[in-house]
């Protein structure tokens, strides 16, 4: 009789389309897993860089004055404006302040408002370095802030420094930093030193050191 009802008879039971289906289902699940595992997320800090160490130095933008910054590794290797590669390190620019911060195209003169300069270190030596600032020329007759930071680079981003002074003279030299790096490359030692510190407190002249190595070679 119900052959001739107004409903349709339900489709017969299949037990290998059901299996199939489920088959699936799992082989699609197991394709996400495979995903998941090949595409891990990224790891917070992670840096890829051929450097080391990175160390900087920024004064406000726009800034007319000129600031240099002095890296001395254990060896006795130093790096600054005259000097911008030595041992494994690298001076990146030597900013001049209102001097060297704009370029002409077209015609135009386009200028960087960006005060900052940095010296990357590519390689291992272990000892003492020294991170100093000197206030080369002060045009405004007032006090710059100027900040300073160093930077473990590898295997993840660990800032081991920084910090923000004040300088307000001509030729005034500050040791910012002292930092001891072992040989594996781990840092044992951070000593800020800071403005109007004496030797015994942790200042050393780096362009007194210049000017030693200078008349040396002649």
């Amino acid at each position: 009789m119900d052959s001739f009802g107004n409903y349709p008879r339900e489709e017969p039971f299949d037990p290998f389309a059901v299996m199939l289906f489920k088959g699936l289902q799992v082989i699609a699940f197991l394709f996400f897993i495979a995903l998941l595992v090949i595409n891990p997320e990224a790891k917070s800090g992670k840096v890829d860089t051929k450097a080391e160490f990175i160390i900087s130095m920024a004064w406000p933008d726009n800034h007319p004055d000129d600031l240099d910054l002095y890296v001395q590794d254990p060896a006795g290797n130093l790096v600054w404006f005259h000097e911008r590669e030595a041992g494994w390190m690298l001076l990146e620019r030597d900013d001049r302040g209102g001097l060297n911060n704009s370029i002409s195209v077209n015609g135009a003169k386009i200028k960087s408002p960006i005060r900052e300069e940095t010296v990357s270190i590519r390689g291992i030596i272990p000892g003492e370095y020294v991170v100093n600032v000197n206030h080369f020329d002060a045009t405004t007759g007032v006090a710059v802030p100027v900040s300073v930071k160093v930077e473990k680079i590898n295997p993840s981003l660990q800032i081991l420094y920084y910090d923000t002074f004040n300088v307000n003279q001509k030729g005034l030299e500050v040791t910012a930093v002292r930092f001891t790096i072992a040989a594996d490359g781990s840092v044992v030692d951070v000593k800020p030193v800071g403005p109007g510190k004496s030797a015994s407190q942790g200042f050393k002249s780096l362009i007194q050191e210049t000017r030693t190595v200078r008349r040396g070679a002649k």
